[in-house]
């Protein structure tokens, strides 16, 4: 593998550290930019009203005919859920497995996005030469399959990305880990390993996916009536074990959700999910099977499980409900943050009167804190920089790499935008690039900032209130109102004297105003609501947003 010199490595994120989801990595070699995967994040809870989060690709848009490619790793929307967006602003080579690029393909399709950028597959064996660098990939072990690690092997030294991992013994299907490849990585030199940070907060090792499918064919087989399962629409791994317990156990199995539909077409079609045959069936034929012979698949919006199962637990969901006597299985775990409406959700199964089983039918496609020690010493790295985690699970890494004997001065905790130099195979601080996140809501892209999520938190917290009043400049009087119209803030028919109040106020500010010959209406509406703002928080201790609208005749 004889590449040039590389006088300068720098290494940073745009997306995936300090936070869970949104993964985009950025690898220069001098003038050659490399981009490791593409994800989006789901909202945090202050993030009012927004549907996903992507990485901002300012830094790559204003240099785009320096990218080399675009590489993923595997098929799930934190490392690819971004790429129909990222294809819109930049047509560069994207570089990945085959279920990986037929899920992306699907994506491009289901957003009406043409693009001239080369899909080039690739799978554990290929290498890709760049002038200043060979590309190479490695087998992982993940909750979908065709999962890969990414090598960029330099004249520094090998810099590596492991994507999501875990070390499973008795892997479910065809899932194999290239072992013996990550070992003779590690025995050439690893200047830098970037790696999976996600479970790095638990002891021990994650289990086995094979134990999993004992325990969902199990349940299936005890349930006396219908059976509802619920899963990440991208789990291919839990949607297979779903299908071949259905079929050993006599039972069809009806699909409920558009994303699941959408990636099982894709995976049935690349070879990566087998069907029995004669068990799935349409959701609108399941009237003509009796309960004991049903398992309904299902999942939520953007492949998320949680949100169709509380519709179906309130009666509320347009195709299956929960009645007495289901067995419901819950086949994920809740995402980082979403604990509690996982747990909320679960309380409402049973209330509706389910059955509901959500241990042990469900690992983790992280590793724990064993697997991580290991991948730390097949690779032996010179230096260590832990991603995808939140700050204490990438601090907890950091930590298991001291453990294992990489110094606490060659592990580097970055932040988004925070550069990691190479030079000469020494690391160090390299300043800072532009990052930040772009807020997607509905068809808008980016048009929501901080401003508008501030002004979306004022009125969840306090509510609005509307000052509505109509002047005659010529005769210096009030026409009409002032009105004044609460949303959130006090119930009207109760607060009537507080409005009364408020109302007179608004009066006084006017006329004063109309007689002091202020009739600029910048100023007339800064005077209403300084004016409102201290008299409402005197008055009840709140701060509604106040929006003074003025008219003219």
């Amino acid at each position: 593998m004889r590449v040039k010199q590389a006088e300068k490595i720098r290494v940073f994120s745009l997306g995936g550290v300090g936070e869970i989801g949104k993964n985009m990595y950025i690898i220069e070699l001098d003038e050659d930019i490399f981009v490791i995967d593409a994800g989006l994040m789901f909202p945090e809870d202050e993030m009012l009203g927004i549907d996903k989060v992507i990485p901002d690709i300012s830094y790559l848009v204003e240099r785009q005919e320096r990218i080399k490619g675009i590489f993923l790793t595997h098929g799930h929307e934190e490392h690819i859920g971004a790429i129909v967006y990222v294809l819109k602003k930049i047509t560069v080579p994207v570089y990945g497995t085959k279920l990986t690029l037929g899920l992306v393909e699907e994506k491009l399709k289901e957003h009406e996005v043409s693009t001239t950028a080369p899909f080039i597959e690739i799978h554990s064996d290929c290498e890709v030469t760049f002038e200043k660098a060979t590309v190479t990939f490695f087998r992982t072990i993940h909750s979908i399959p065709d999962s890969v690690g990414i090598s960029f092997h330099t004249s520094q030294g090998a810099v590596v990305y492991t994507g999501d991992f875990k070390f499973d013994q008795t892997p479910y299907g065809m899932n194999r880990a290239d072992l013996g490849k990550m070992a003779q990585i590690g025995e050439q030199g690893v200047l830098c390993l970037l790696s999976d940070s996600t479970n790095a907060e638990k002891p021990g090792y994650t289990g086995s996916d094979t134990t999993v499918a004992q325990e969902i064919s199990d349940v299936v087989y005890n349930a006396k009536g219908r059976v509802i399962v619920a899963c990440y629409a991208s789990n291919i791994t839990r949607i297979q074990q779903v299908l071949h317990a259905a079929n050993a156990h006599g039972r069809k199995v009806a699909i409920v959700g558009k994303s699941m539909h959408k990636v099982m077409d894709v995976a049935v079609r690349l070879g990566y999910l087998h069907l029995p045959e004669k068990t799935v069936i349409s959701i609108h034929d399941v009237d003509q099977y009796k309960d004991h012979e049903l398992v309904i698949l299902t999942t939520g919006g953007d492949g998320e499980p949680m949100g169709a199962l509380a519709r179906m637990a309130k009666q509320v969901h347009k195709q299956v409900n929960i009645k007495e006597g289901d067995m419901v299985i819950v086949a994920a775990s809740p995402m980082p943050g979403h604990e509690l409406l996982f747990l909320k959700t679960i309380d409402a199964l049973y209330r509706a009167g389910a059955n509901v089983v959500y241990k042990k039918v469900h690992v983790s496609g992280h590793g724990c804190q064993e697997e991580l020690k290991l991948m730390l010493n097949l690779m032996k790295p010179k230096y260590f920089i832990p991603v995808h985690g939140e700050y204490r699970m990438q601090k907890a890494h950091a930590n298991l790499a001291k453990a294992v004997g990489i110094s606490e001065e060659r592990t580097f905790l970055i932040d988004k935008g925070d550069v990691i130099e190479f030079r000469n195979g020494q690391a160090r601080f390299g300043g800072k690039v532009p990052y930040g996140n772009v807020l997607i809501d509905g068809l808008g892209i980016g048009d929501v900032g901080n401003i508008v999520l501030r002004d979306r938190r004022l009125l969840s917290q306090d509510g609005i209130l509307i000052v509505v009043v109509t002047l005659s400049k010529e005769a210096k009087k009030i026409v009409a109102g002032p009105e004044i119209i609460s949303r959130g803030f006090v119930y009207v028919r109760e607060s009537e004297t507080l409005l009364d109040e408020a109302t007179k106020m608004v009066t006084n500010i006017v006329n004063k105003c109309m007689q002091d010959y202020v009739i600029e209406w910048s100023s007339l509406k800064l005077n209403i609501r300084e004016a409102l703002n201290q008299y409402l928080f005197e008055k009840t201790k709140r701060k509604p947003m106040i929006l003074p609208i003025i008219m003219e005749i």
